[in-house]
């Protein structure tokens, strides 16, 4: 018996759009915490004589009150990013570890500037605009030969958005309850999730092309049920087999990489549903006509 996904296409709208308000009234209400590649701060490098682990630094820079993100170079360094130091600042924080850790060399120092700071975010925000013109140009291209290629773009785009919404929602949760920043690792994560979300949903509109040329039934609604099933144990399998690999990062890389590994978790967990649940039953709402082709109609079957 073939699962009528197609038919329950306003069940997955409402779950999609519970997600959407969640996600908007938590940005407007928290908002997003910036972390110190947004905002102003300072970059320490030190190196310390004795062995110390990743770990036991971040450990202690916490216990001294110090909001931090500690990560290495390829030199062995640690390369810290704390809230701007003044002079004094610097020499309390030095003293602080070395009374902990025993010797420390300092390798390099800078203060990022506010200024600095807002030219990041603004970069970082035209990298996610470009990447999603992009997006809406390639799908629509790769679909010229469709009726109405332009449909096809404009859905990828919509489910883009909604991976986006849900993304940036969990963040803003994160942030105040646990206290979580985004940095250039988060915008990374987007960006992958961008890439990955749109693979999905491309391999579902290519089914439906396929399907369509083939005439397996003259019901829009039918050819893409049957893609969408036929596509089905695909997506997921991928998407399982990407989630095993997250989750090793997640759990034991540490926090140099938090941000973009939970921007992935969620982004693939939200893209994955929204390439089979939302993108390509936009199509079957705008080809019955808008928001009347919400109701469902005759169960799809092979014809």
């Amino acid at each position: 018996m073939m699962f009528n996904i197609v038919g329950k296409r306003l069940w997955f709208f409402l779950i999609s759009g519970v997600l959407i308000v969640i996600s908007v009234v938590a940005l407007g209400v928290f908002g997003l915490e910036p972390g110190i590649d947004f905002a102003s701060g300072s970059i320490t490098t030190l190196n310390f004589e004795q062995e110390v682990s990743q770990g036991e630094l971040e450990q202690e820079l916490a216990s001294l009150g110090y909001t931090s993100e500690v990560e290495t170079n390829p030199h062995g360094d640690f390369v810290i990013r704390t809230v701007r130091l003044t002079t004094a600042e610097k020499a309390e924080f030095k003293q602080d570890l070395t009374e902990k850790f025993g010797a420390v060399n300092e390798k390099g120092f800078e203060n990022v500037d506010p200024v600095i700071a807002s030219e990041t975010a603004r970069v970082a925000a035209i990298a996610v605009a470009v990447a999603a013109v992009g997006v809406l140009l390639y799908v629509t291209w790769a679909f010229h030969r469709m009726p109405r290629p332009f449909h096809y773009g404009t859905c990828a785009i919509i489910a883009l958005v909604h991976d986006l919404l849900v993304v940036l929602g969990v963040f803003s949760i994160l942030g105040a309850i646990l206290g979580w920043e985004i940095n250039l690792m988060f915008i990374t994560g987007v960006l992958a999730v961008i890439g990955y979300s749109v693979n999905n949903t491309v391999v579902v509109f290519d089914r439906i092309r396929e399907n369509l040329r083939t005439g397996i039934s003259a019901n829009f609604e039918v050819v893409v049920n049957n893609s969408l099933v036929e596509t089905l144990s695909r997506s997921l399998n991928t998407s399982l087999t990407t989630l095993v690999v997250v989750v090793a990062l997640i759990l034991f890389v540490g926090t140099s990489i938090q941000n973009f590994s939970v921007t992935l978790l969620v982004g693939i967990i939200a893209g994955t549903y929204s390439s089979l649940c939302i993108a390509p039953l936009l199509l079957v709402v705008w080809e019955k006509g808008g928001w009347g082709g919400l109701m469902p109609g005759r169960s799809p079957a092979r014809s």
